[in-house]
């Protein structure tokens, strides 16, 4: 995929222009109307609380649905499908496991939001009630840097694509891409990001579904199993993998796949724990759908990268397409290998699965942005009486302004000139020290601001300076975007910040301790009257006698499920060493049987769940207001001006 004149792209630059206007309004109409049908015939309330919470309501599915969108990004993509082309097997592998155990884990928090903090609507309001304002801006700050990242990420990925496959300018779409989704955001708040999300998840799917076959079954040039085998063992003789046994695609035994797996393991720490739009994920779910949606969404999530990268990396492979490597890096081999296969039916169907993947993800960033200031900048330090209705207004605002910054700051990334696979890496670097004091805010009454402040003051710079004196060490002093984008360089940095920022706030958590009593949490007030934020209004599956009983399977669950992704799994397969047809063969069937299972449950599971809304809708029959309260921010706005946020405490040792 050789740079291209303006009239030589796979795709007419009209087509492009379509895509990002014409689909962008298409699919933003369309969430749009699902919501007003939610409202109409769910029962659905539009209070500040239910645009920041989406009613703390969302059932399993649609659940898990959230999270394979907000976690599929451009990279997602991407960078997967350049791991399988650069080492083979063990690239799809370690992207998938490396990001799919935070999410794993991840439901143990979620689980402890409903029973520790029900009343939440930011993870900084838990930091806030524990550690005081000082704790709270700082991480204020990392939550910021977070969002940023994975946007600038999102739309890094998808201009590269779009100029390639339809000559629209880069910078164009980088405004574009965030622009697409403010409509329905601004609308319908956490309610339209997740209602949406489950319309991208179902476009993704449905492509990678089609890819599949068309690797693996259909197409003339490659079309089966046996014949994607036999073209990859002749590809590495002629462009053996530098540190693979015996320069093969298809091992395990993978060095440069390994280290990567760990940088990944590492780095999306961060961007989970760190990144509010999983903790509004948390927030937003029924109680019972907490830990179900987030373990089904980081299994159903494994099989994008997974099944999506051997598929489209080992594909291009396979057919030995004319990539460089610096086009690889740019996200490049799926449209490479989709106009290989289909013509511009592939670069047009690989376009528009990404154009859904990076909107997804947007939404939910711009609504987690909106969230953090209205709730953890503006209500408790500019406006502590702010009624329901401001706090709307002002979020709405904010999805507009942070699409505009997002675009901004894409169009500085690129006139830098750096690349997704060197912003994916990095970032665990900068956000990952933060990780550790987050969760233990919510799971460990010991930790103490002191240990939560320093760990993460102290280790970022760290990290930083690890990993520019590593990239010197092992370039005679030379730094620039190519030395500090190399593996070991960008491996120290990761260790550091994630590993000795949590073994500082172990240490002084237990020299400065803090004996933190969990009710106090409860006192985080709503703005608006919610009765799903009180435990006490839910019975069976959803009671906090049932979630205490739950947080046990699902530290179990999460752990298991780990430790079989991260080492049970590569364990073995080993003594596999170059796979042999028959377990290439039988390889390539666990990924398309994990690909057609997941897509079935994220495209069915919410239509069975909304079955109810469904038959209202049908028969015209309106619900009533979920829990009798106010049905629009004007007529609750004086209903909240009472429920004033209590003064932060001060910093606790």
């Amino acid at each position: 995929m050789r740079p291209r004149s303006a009239g030589d792209t796979a795709l007419p630059e009209g087509l492009g222009w379509f895509i990002l206007i014409g689909l962008g309004a298409v699919f933003a109409l369309v969430p749009t109307f699902l919501l007003w049908a939610d409202r109409k015939f769910g029962g659905t309330q539009a209070d500040s609380e239910n645009f920041a919470t989406a009613g703390r309501s969302i059932k399993a599915g649609l659940t898990a649905c959230d999270i394979v969108a907000k976690w599929t990004w451009a990279a997602t993509l991407l960078q997967s499908a350049n791991v399988a082309w650069s080492f083979g097997v063990s690239g799809p592998f370690w992207y998938a496991a490396g990001a799919t155990v935070q999410v794993l884990l991840f439901a143990i928090l979620a689980v402890e939001i409903k029973r520790k903090a029900p009343t939440i609507h930011t993870f900084l309001e838990i930091i806030r009630c524990r550690w005081g304002t000082t704790a709270h801006v700082i991480f204020v700050f990392y939550g910021f840097l977070t969002n940023i990242i994975v946007t600038a990420m999102l739309i890094l990925g998808g201009a590269a694509v779009m100029e390639a496959l339809t000559g629209v300018s880069v910078y164009a779409s980088s405004f574009l891409i965030p622009a697409g989704v403010v409509i329905y955001t601004a609308v319908g708040g956490l309610k339209g990001t997740v209602v949406a999300e489950w319309l991208n998840v179902c476009v993704i799917y449905i492509a990678l579904l089609i890819f599949m076959f068309q690797v693996y079954a259909t197409n003339k040039d490659l079309g089966s199993i046996k014949v994607v085998y036999e073209r990859l063992t002749a590809v590495a003789e002629k462009h053996p993998v530098a540190d693979n046994m015996g320069g093969s695609y298809m091992t395990m035994f993978s060095k440069s796949g390994i280290i990567f797996g760990i940088i990944n393991i590492i780095g999306n720490f961060g961007t989970v724990f760190v990144d509010q739009s999983y903790w509004q994920g948390a927030i937003a779910a029924k109680p019972s759908a907490t830990y179900k949606g987030y373990l089904l969404g980081g299994m159903c999530w494994f099989a994008i990268p997974f099944t999506f990268a051997t598929t489209m990396g080992l594909g291009a492979r396979a057919l030995d397409l004319p990539l460089t490597k610096a086009e690889a890096n740019k996200g490049l081999v799926p449209p490479a290998l989709a106009v290989a296969l289909m013509g511009q039916g592939g670069a047009f169907l690989v376009t528009f699965q990404l154009f859904m993947a990076v909107t997804a993800t947007a939404c939910a960033e711009q609504m987690a942005v909106a969230t953090i200031v209205a709730y953890d900048i503006y209500k408790p330090y500019i406006n502590k009486n702010a009624n329901g209705k401001q706090m709307i207004i002002l979020q709405r605002v904010m999805v507009v302004v942070y699409a505009i910054i997002s675009g901004v700051i894409s169009v500085i990334l690129l006139k830098l000139q750096v690349s997704l696979g060197w912003v994916y890496l990095f970032m665990g670097i900068v956000i990952g020290s933060a990780v550790f004091p987050i969760a233990a805010s919510l799971t460990w009454a010991k930790c103490s601001a002191t240990a939560a402040i320093v760990s993460a003051v102290v280790t970022t710079p760290l990290a930083i300076m690890t990993w520019l004196i590593t990239a010197a060490k092992l370039n005679d002093g030379v730094i620039n975007l190519d030395t500090t984008g190399q593996d070991y360089p960008m491996l120290a940095g990761n260790l550091v910040a994630l590993f000795f920022s949590m073994i500082l706030c172990i240490i002084l958590s237990y020299i400065f301790p803090q004996d933190f009593d969990w009710a106090e949490l409860r006192n985080i007030p709503v703005i608006e009257c919610d009765p799903n934020s009180d435990p006490n209004n839910f019975e069976g599956e959803d009671s906090p006698e049932a979630l205490n009983h739950v947080i046990k399977f699902t530290w179990a669950t999460g752990g298991t499920l780990t430790l079989v992704l991260l080492i049970l799994w590569p364990i073995l397969a080993l003594p596999a060493k170059v796979f042999s047809e028959g377990y290439f063969t039988f390889w390539i069937i666990i990924a398309m049987i994990w690909g057609i299972v997941a897509s079935c449950v994220c495209i069915v599971l919410p239509i069975w769940e909304a079955s109810d809304v469904i038959v209202n809708f049908f028969t015209w029959k309106k619900a009533p207001v979920a829990g009798g309260v106010a049905t629009t921010a004007e007529e609750s706005a004086h209903k909240g001006d009472h429920m004033e946020l209590p003064p932060a405490p001060a910093n606790r040792a």
